[in-house]
């Protein structure tokens, strides 16, 4: 993956804004965990949704708004 070769985390750009984003709008639990592991910006804006809460919530995936939830909280973000 791009990651294991030092891609940004955090780059911006195109309709979700941003990998984590776009992750969230889909429900990928796995690749969420992944890029947060990576510290992914919870709180980059914009892209579609605007920002990572909203994109979670977008389309009722319940699983990632739980773990974005946790990570926000300054929680571990397991499954």
């Amino acid at each position: 993956m791009l990651l294991e070769k030092n891609a940004d985390v955090n780059a911006q750009g195109g309709y979700y804004g941003s990998a984590l984003q776009a992750a969230l709008s889909k429900g990928h639990v796995q690749v969420v965990q992944m890029l947060l592991e990576k510290n992914a910006d919870v709180n980059a804006q914009g892209g579609f949704y605007g920002n990572a809460l909203q994109a979670a919530s977008s389309k009722g995936h319940v699983q990632v708004v739980q773990i974005l939830r946790k990570k926000i909280n300054g929680q571990t973000a397991t499954k």
